[in-house]
C-alpha cells in the first residue's frame, strides 16, 4: 500500500463512523428545528424560548454546572494529587474511587433516592439517632434546597472520577526533575503545586473540564430520579417535548440550545486554560 494512502485508510473507519452517528443525525436534528411544513422558520425556537419552564430550567442548569463542577475541579485536583504520591496502594485506591465510573447516571440518582426517600438510610439513621420523632419525605415541593442538594452531591459522586482519571494521567507526564530541583531551592509543598503542576496540567484541565461542563448541561437521569419534576432542567425539557408533548420540532431546538451553550462553555474554557504555542512538557 502507499505510504502516502496509509494514514487517510486508518482514519477512513473513524470519519465514517463520525459522519453515520454523528454528522448525520445532526443535519436531521437541525432540519427539524429550524423547518416546518411552511418551510424554513425560527418557530420552534420561539416556542421553547416563551415557554414559562424555559427560564426556570435554564437557571437550574447553569446553577447546578457552577456549584458542581468547581467542586469536582477542587476534589479531583485534591484525589490526584494524593493518588501520584502514594507508594503503595496506588492502583487499589485509584481502583476504589474510579467505581463510580461504572455506574450508569440512572443508577447512581436511584443509589442516593435510597438514601433521601422517607424510608431511606439517611431518615432511618437521623431517626435512630433521635434528631426526628418520625421518618419525613426530604424530596418535595417544600425543600427544593434539599431536592438541589441531593442532585449536587450525587452528581459529584458520580462523575468526580472522570476527571480524576484524566488529571492522574496529566500528573504521570510531568518530569519529577522540575519537583526534585524546586525542592532544592526550597519550594514548599504549596509553591511547587501552583508553580509547577497547576501549570503543567493545562492540557488535561482543558480536557476535564471541557467534558465535564458539557455532561454538566446534558444531566438527566440523576435529575429524574432525584428531583422529577421538582427540579426542570434544560434536557429534562427536551424529553418532555419529545416523548410526552410530541413536539420533535420544539425538542430539537431545545437539543440546539443546548448545544450552543456548551460551545460557549467551551469555547471559554479553551481561551481562559489555553496553552502556548509549542508548549510542551
Amino acid at each position: 500500500m502507499n505510504a502516502r494512502l496509509l494514514p487517510y485508510m486508518l482514519i477512513l473507519p473513524v470519519t465514517l463512523f463520525l459522519c453515520l452517528f454523528f454528522l448525520y443525525p445532526f443535519v436531521l436534528v437541525a432540519k427539524q428545528a429550524f423547518t416546518t411544513g411552511a418551510g424554513f422558520t425560527l418557530d420552534n425556537f420561539r416556542e421553547v424560548v416563551s415557554y414559562w419552564k424555559f427560564p426556570i430550567s435554564l437557571k437550574n442548569t447553569l446553577l447546578l454546572a457552577a456549584a458542581v463542577v468547581p467542586i469536582q475541579l477542587a476534589l479531583s485536583l485534591l484525589m490526584a494529587t494524593m493518588v501520584t504520591r502514594m507508594e503503595k496502594g496506588r492502583d487499589l485506591v485509584l481502583y476504589v474511587w474510579t467505581i463510580p465510573l461504572g455506574i450508569s447516571d440512572l443508577a447512581a440518582g436511584l443509589i442516593w433516592l435510597a438514601i433521601f426517600e422517607q424510608s431511606g438510610f439517611l431518615n432511618s439513621m437521623m431517626h435512630g439517632m433521635g434528631i426526628v420523632d418520625k421518618p419525613a419525605n426530604l424530596l418535595t415541593f417544600q425543600n427544593p434546597g434539599l431536592v438541589f442538594v441531593a442532585i449536587a452531591l450525587a452528581e459529584i459522586w458520580r462523575a468526580t472520577a472522570i476527571m480524576l482519571v484524566i488529571l492522574v494521567a496529566g500528573i504521570g507526564l510531568i518530569p519529577k526533575e522540575y519537583y526534585e530541583a524546586a525542592e532544592v531551592f526550597g519550594a514548599s509543598p504549596w509553591k511547587r503545586f501552583v508553580r509547577i503542576t497547576l501549570p503543567m496540567l493545562r492540557p488535561s484541565l482543558q480536557t476535564a473540564l471541557v467534558l465535564r461542563v458539557i455532561m454538566a448541561f446534558e444531566v438527566f437521569a440523576v435529575v429524574a430520579a432525584l428531583g422529577g419534576t421538582l427540579f426542570p432542567v434544560l434536557m429534562g425539557e427536551t424529553y418532555a417535548y419529545q416523548f410526552d408533548l410530541l413536539n420533535s420540532g420544539a425538542a430539537a431546538a431545545m437539543a440546539l440550545v443546548i448545544l450552543a451553550i456548551s460551545i460557549a462553555a467551551t469555547l471559554v474554557i479553551l481561551r481562559a486554560l489555553r496553552v502556548p504555542k509549542g508548549a510542551t512538557i
